[in-house]
């Protein structure tokens, strides 16, 4: 089909087509435009929230369950998807957009032209049909004139009073008139051909001509729209097989979750290693012995022992011990003591393996770094023009150096996990046994772990060759005199009495929980109340302790005497008096040796 052929007569509507349908092509244009800002946004919006929801560092810790692992994979898939939108942003921008503005422009060219083309032509046909309408009005002018010319003569021919010069006259005039109007039609008849000939060259050639390069035009104008769609389900099809991938990759991190994984980790991330409590024992009714009073309330002292500690008779409570996404700094912290003697079993058990572990790839690092440089030092020696050994000698004696003090605190560090691994695998001591004799119990609690605690703290004082009323350590202390065992104002990291300062921190900062109440006693925000507890036995301090200033724990000095008020309940925590000025409080189980009156008395 031809549009000149066609719509020979259409020349305005053909016209007006032309130019709509460019602006459909902008419209389009914009459209892809538009879609593109809104994939930008979108990939810049989901880049922010995984960039919102990427763990931050103190909730690194919490990312080693599997649940947590897998959010970390889905977010880096999330991100990964959001750089495939961004990729069809800018392909469609640069395929499609950038050609679709340079065709517009390319075709509101063209159509300019072929209209100017088809206006010239419109105006040479024009020109031909006015020079055609006014020859036949010369033609019938004359043709008018020349019949009056010849009426007039016969007139004067048929009056005989006219002389016949007159009649002559009107002869004369009517042969010109005549002949003026055959001029006029003769010229009539050539304008009437050439602007039959013109009329068919514009309608049969020229106007056809320009028609065709407008329908070109549009044809074109509709295959490249056809083609820019294609492009732009193609640049998205493109980034499909990616975008699939990361699908994929979300749904096998959905798939690595594993609830019993992830429940075990709590297990090796919060067990302590304490050996639990020993059986309460029957207290026979033989009267109100005053040793006996505190057996008889042992029950009550060891669930208190357990709930929390006490500042006067005013009892903090405890929570969020086992809470899996909350800041357990107690059991985890890395700014105890060297040795992380200061943490309960298993965890001290979990950080040298940690050290050892680390030591072990700084002791290869450094091993391979000096067996290159002895490599280097021999080939300079072999061929001294490549270099100087010497230059060579400073860095591996600064090597040799490192190497040894590496390798002696890899020894330490050994050591120091062999005996948690004996403490940690030791068996619990069976309860007719723990409760022979009246040495001092502090293995009531936490049984053949504290004993080794503290015989490894006596022999680190022996090895100084220095007791405790001269300059020795402590348990894991690196210095300083008996009575800076702990740093002043320092916090206990580990079990109950951290909670308990945290606690106290949280009561102070405004924080309550509203919903861990106890019945048995009355509260006022976050404390309760009870009568004074009687003592359960009496201990010796081994090492001297700091409190942490928060009114959970109490200092105390090596050597000296105290009341035990509540027993270790599996925290690494004693609870304790002072007799002279009734100050209680809490101090490390393994800073004192314990004899209860239950056990004085067996």
């Amino acid at each position: 089909m031809n549009w000149g052929t066609e719509l020979w007569d259409q020349y305005d509507n053909l016209a007006a087509h032309t130019h709509k349908g460019i602006e459909f092509l902008d419209k389009y244009g914009n459209f892809v435009k538009d879609r593109c800002a809104i994939e930008l946004e979108y990939a810049g919006k989901l880049r922010r929230l995984v960039k919102n929801y990427q763990p931050k560092r103190k909730e690194e810790d919490e990312y080693q369950y599997t649940a947590c692992k897998a959010f970390r994979q889905l977010l880096q898939e999330l991100g990964d998807f959001a750089g495939q939108r961004e990729v069809v942003a800018e392909n469609l921008q640069s395929n499609v957009v950038r050609e679709l503005h340079l065709l517009a422009k390319e075709l509101r060219e063209e159509r300019k032209q072929h209209l100017n083309e088809g206006s010239k032509q419109m105006a040479v046909l024009g020109t031909a049909v006015g020079s055609l309408e006014r020859a036949r009005r010369s033609y019938e002018r004359a043709a008018r004139e020349s019949e009056r010319a010849l009426e007039a003569f016969q007139r004067a021919d048929a009056d005989f009073n006219l002389s016949r010069a007159e009649v002559e006259k009107q002869k004369t005039n009517m042969k010109l008139r005549s002949q003026a109007c055959e001029d006029a039609k003769q010229e009539y008849m050539d304008q009437l051909r050439k602007t039959n000939e013109a009329q068919r060259q514009h309608y049969e050639q020229r106007l056809p001509h320009v028609f065709k390069q407008l329908q070109d035009l549009d044809e074109k104008r509709i295959k490249n729209i056809k083609n820019f769609m294609l492009s732009s389900v193609d640049v998205e099809r493109k980034v499909f097989p990616i975008i699939i991938q990361c699908l994929d990759g979300m749904e096998h991190a959905a798939k690595s979750i594993n609830e019993k994984e992830d429940t075990q980790l709590v297990i090796e991330r919060y067990k302590s290693g304490f050996v639990p409590p020993e059986d309460f024992r029957f207290e026979a009714a033989t009267g109100a012995d005053a040793t006996d009073a505190p057996a008889a309330h042992a029950t009550h002292n060891h669930l208190t022992a357990a709930r929390g500690t006490v500042s006067g008779n005013r009892i903090k409570k405890r929570g969020g011990l086992l809470s899996i996404f909350s800041s357990n700094k107690n059991n985890m912290s890395m700014d105890g003591k060297e040795d992380y003697s200061d943490l309960p079993p298993n965890q001290k058990k979990k950080k040298l393996q940690a050290k050892v572990h680390e030591l072990t790839k700084q002791v290869g690092q450094e091993q391979a770094a000096m067996e290159g440089l002895m490599k280097m030092k021999g080939v300079y020696e072999t061929n001294p023009t490549l270099g100087d050994p010497m230059t060579v000698e400073g860095q591996l004696n600064e090597c040799c150096d490192k190497l040894k003090k590496l390798r002696a605190q890899l020894r330490k560090y050994e050591e120091l996990l062999t005996e948690a691994n004996n403490q940690v695998c030791a068996p619990p001591l069976h309860p007719a046994a723990r409760t022979n004799g009246a040495a001092p119990t502090q293995a009531t609690s936490i049984g053949s772990n504290s004993e080794s605690l503290s015989r490894s703290a006596s022999e680190s004082s022996v090895s100084t060759g220095t007791g405790c009323t001269g300059t020795g350590t402590g348990p894991g202390v690196g210095g300083g005199s008996c009575t800076g065992g702990r740093a002043a104002g320092g916090s206990p990291e580990s079990g109950l009495g951290g909670e308990l300062a945290a606690a106290h921190a949280d009561h102070t900062n405004g924080d309550h929980d509203d919903n861990d109440h106890d019945p048995d006693h009355d509260f006022y925000g976050d404390y309760y109340y009870e009568a004074d507890l009687q003592p359960l036995g009496y201990c010796k301090a081994l090492y001297a302790f700091e409190a942490n200033g928060t009114g959970s724990t109490m200092r105390m000095e090596c050597g000296e005497q105290l009341l035990v008020l509540e027993t270790d309940a599996g925290d690494g925590w004693t609870r304790v008096r002072r007799s002279n000025t009734s100050e209680e409080g809490f101090v490390p189980t393994t800073y004192i040796a314990t004899t209860l009156y239950a056990d004085a008395h067996h």
